[in-house]
């Protein structure tokens, strides 16, 4: 087998990992020597050992020693939850590490190759790098941007609305949308939405998803709306980590939930504190002021919209405006997905900012 077929093996086995890594990427390693599979290992959950120590785990140094490592992202040459791997590769005696990508942490970013070339292991990078940037793929933006991937999701009408306008919760999608949505949150690493949408809707913002780390409940109420409100879900943690920004002092409590006090609530301000929390991906449900806030900021880089085919009327609430008048933006790596009379249509923007 080549190069492009060990990788592809490693590729897979990343992907078990699948949610349970939280904040750590998705990563692969495959042990060969003499053309011959010695060990697969990948990184299983968030804490756990890396892949490459998983792998090695399953040998011993001389049954390890001359041969090829194929890992899907660069070996790390820190020390943090787990001892560095590029150090355990050296004293397992291997050879040579075929890599998919560099690691975008600035923590890593190339130490880790340069650690096994200093200690003359031979290193090919780059091989199957597309497909093994895609499996991290928030991963990859939040160290390369320096903020969250974020996603905007709404449901709408056929005529563009998001609520009847009465002040009371509209169900605008079918149950198939509403099951879907519970799994789609636990993509994200945090979910957010603004005081109206917490005092209309009452939401849990939770997921069907079993993970042990759960995406957090973000609340933007900038002027302390729902502080009074002591029956809404959202100051009933339970498993969910909540923050709630407001530019209203109080002193209120509840477990599990962190009332953040900023000099401004944006959505710049709010990204720049998740940012630094370490959260990679955000979820932004709305309502419509929310949505346009974030769009006007320039803080956006995936929707997700739910179209039923219902109708409301000039009395209802549009949907968040989008691009302003005369400009036309065109999505890309557009989804489109039918889930029972409701369709999902998901794009990305076309260009991401610096």
């Amino acid at each position: 087998m080549n190069d492009q077929a060990w990788m592809e093996r490693a590729l897979t086995a990343a992907q078990r990992g699948g949610l349970a890594t939280w904040q750590n990427p998705q990563v692969g390693a495959v042990l060969v020597k003499d053309d011959h599979l010695l060990a697969v290992g990948y990184h299983h959950r968030y804490g756990d050992y890396h892949a490459e120590r998983d792998a090695l785990s399953q040998v011993t140094p001389d049954q390890a020693r001359g041969g090829t490592l194929y890992v899907t992202l660069e070996p790390c040459n820190h020390s943090g939850k787990q001892p560095p791997c590029s150090h355990l590769i050296v004293d397992y005696g291997i050879k040579r590490v075929v890599v998919g990508q560099l690691d975008p942490h600035q923590i890593v970013a190339g130490k880790g190759v340069q650690y096994l070339r200093d200690h003359g292991i031979q290193v090919t990078i780059g091989v199957l790098e597309q497909e093994a940037r895609a499996i991290n793929p928030h991963y990859n933006f939040f160290f390369t941007h320096q903020r969250p991937w974020i996603a905007l999701k709404q449901a709408v009408t056929l005529d563009g609305k998001v609520a009847l306008g009465n002040g009371e919760r509209t169900a605008i999608t079918n149950q198939a949308v509403y099951d879907w949505v519970h799994q789609e949150r636990a993509h994200y690493q945090a979910i957010l939405v603004g005081s109206q949408t917490v005092l209309t809707d009452n939401p849990t913002l939770g997921t069907t998803a079993k993970l042990e780390h759960q995406p957090w409940r973000v609340i933007m109420d900038r002027r302390g709306r729902l502080f009074e409100q002591a029956h809404l879900k959202i100051w009933q943690a339970t498993v969910y980590p909540t923050l709630v920004y407001t530019e209203t002092p109080t002193s209120l409590a509840f477990p599990g939930v962190e009332i953040k006090q900023l000099a401004e609530v944006t959505p710049k301000t709010v990204v720049d504190d998740l940012a630094q929390q370490g959260l990679q991906s955000l979820y932004v449900e709305g309502g419509p002021q929310i949505h346009n806030a974030f769009y006007q900021a320039d803080l956006w880089d995936e929707s997700i919209t739910y179209l039923s085919p219902k109708l409301i009327g000039g009395q209802g609430v549009t949907a968040f405006s989008g691009p302003e008048p005369g400009r036309l933006m065109e999505l890309v790596n557009v989804e489109v997905q039918k889930l029972g009379s409701d369709l999902r249509i998901r794009g990305e923007r076309k260009c991401l900012p610096d």
